[in-house]
């Protein structure tokens, strides 16, 4: 789209802050963690740019910069995750890290995905590098995946197929992973949710070998939002430590991630389409999150297939609990997801 067919001056000006805030994002990623956190102190979540803006943003910045705890700091609060082995398996076109425990046995094992609305996020975020050592630290190994983000061009299925990749190599070696391949788990939070189910309707297709169980940390299933009113949506836009994702903004990110064909794909949305034989699912909630809405509907729709499905609502809490590690919440998403794969 060019400039002439913008309705006015108010695109051109939010493209253009858009720009540089992308520019001063990937200033700020260049410097120390600790002065990313203390440039960042000030800021609050609230509600996200328009969709395109946010995509320029990111395509400028590279990723958003990351004010969580670094590595170092994680160990110094939970010193258990010391023990804990970090690898780098290769594997063809997709960035993972392999958490275990040398010589510790396991009975089962996760392939996890982070989240990052399709076009942020990485392995070092606390969501996928905190998870990988909470988990791993319990005995349970964790192969964490990154995946191509929907920015300069790139759509569904580009990161639907690098997590199906990625799962394959677990499969495939699990001397290496550390369980056999029938007591793997697949897994991930927020969009990485959405990730982790399409591809477990994909391998429950056909594809390859299904999951032992499905694993979803506050995901986004469907490509619209529904079931909500205005009061609700107040009430979350007006806290100050929550993320508002409006379903005007779901929406158009939907159509961003997939194209306008895409939304009706159900591997693309999971919650789109039979859900008849789908592994038995655990799907944790926030309760100060506008996608709780989709979590809660697709337990509905499991259930209403024959699946078994056990949801979780974390109270009080926002979208993002994994990415809050020194929160009672992140640590209660942990437990949760743990106790599950223990059974």
């Amino acid at each position: 789209m060019t400039d002439t067919q913008l309705s006015g001056p108010a695109p051109r000006q939010a493209r253009g802050r858009a720009t540089v805030l992308g520019y001063a994002m990937k200033a700020l990623r260049t410097l120390p963690r600790p002065v990313q956190r203390a440039v960042l102190s000030g800021a609050t979540a609230g509600e996200l740019p328009p969709v395109p803006d946010f995509v320029r943003m990111l395509e400028i910045a590279g990723d958003l910069p990351d004010a969580g705890p670094t590595h170092a700091e994680l160990i110094a609060r939970y010193p258990s995750l010391a023990g804990v082995e970090v690898s780098s398996p290769e594997i063809p076109g997709v960035p993972a890290r392999l958490y275990r425990v040398p010589g510790r046995a396991a009975s089962s094992a996760l392939v996890w995905v982070h989240g990052g609305a399709f076009v942020s996020g990485g392995l070092e975020m606390a969501e996928s590098h905190w998870t990988g050592l909470m988990l791993a630290a319990r005995g349970i190994p964790v192969l964490a995946l990154d995946y191509r983000k929907a920015l300069h061009g790139v759509t569904f299925p580009a990161a639907s197929d690098d997590v199906l990749a990625g799962w394959a190599f677990a499969v495939n070696h699990p001397d290496l992973i550390g369980v056999p391949s029938a007591k793997l788990h697949l897994g991930g939070a927020s969009a990485g949710g959405n990730l982790a189910a399409g591809v477990a309707k994909r391998l429950r297709d056909g594809q390859g070998r299904p999951p032992a169980s499905v694993v979803l940390a506050y995901p986004g299933l469907h490509p619209e939002l529904s079931g909500w009113d205005e009061p609700g949506l107040a009430a979350i836009r007006g806290n100050r430590d929550a993320v508002y994702f409006s379903p005007e903004w779901i929406k158009e990110l939907s159509v961003h991630y997939a194209g306008p064909a895409g939304v009706t794909d159900p591997y693309a949305f999971p919650g789109v389409g039979d859900l008849v034989g789908t592994p038995r699912t655990l799907i944790v909630n926030c309760e100060s999150d506008t996608l709780r809405r989709s979590g809660e509907l697709y337990a509905e729709q499991l259930r209403a297939a024959g699946v078994e499905t056990t949801v979780h609502l974390l109270a009080g809490a926002a979208h993002g609990t994994l990415n809050e590690p020194l929160t009672e919440a992140g640590v209660r998403t942990i437990e949760l997801i743990g106790d599950w794969l223990g059974d």
